[in-house]
């Protein structure tokens, strides 16, 4: 598989200490947390989990992803919502992988609508992009 080209506008930076229980912060100190593994996992759960991050990541920039398909469109996604679930686990291969479920609420619109701005918000997602072909992935509207 190529890589494609890509024109950088902006790199995220972040640094990771003692891995999944230790802390993860950025060279410009927006982001500084503590990371453990969760209980579901034999950790204390006491901070958050690298799970959780690209939960919160993925979803924050599906929800863009949507706007930016929902403006083209002329639909209105005002009050939207999107919430990424993550899963992790062990894969046949005897590795971990994960797997995620996209859930979107777009209150003003119908079904049908919705279903498509899902669909096209994650043809242009970056994240979608970046894991199309590698884990599992599934849409809905809530």
């Amino acid at each position: 598989m190529t890589i494609q080209k890509l024109d950088v506008v902006y790199t995220a930076v972040a640094t990771a200490e003692n891995g999944r229980d230790g802390r993860v912060s950025s060279d410009d100190g927006k982001l500084d947390v503590v990371v453990n593994p969760p209980k579901e996992m034999g950790g204390s759960g006491a901070g958050t989990n690298p799970e959780q991050l690209f939960a919160a990541g993925y979803s924050a920039c599906f929800q863009g992803a949507l706007g930016v398909v929902a403006r083209q469109a002329k639909a209105d996604i005002s009050g939207s919502t999107v919430t990424a679930k993550v899963g992790f686990g062990k894969t046949e291969a005897g590795g971990f992988g994960l797997e995620v479920a996209i859930s979107a609420s777009i209150p003003n619109v119908d079904e049908a609508t919705a279903k498509e701005l899902l669909e096209k918000a994650h043809a242009v997602c970056p994240y979608s992009n970046a894991t199309r072909g590698n884990i599992k992935v599934e849409l809905s509207v809530a």
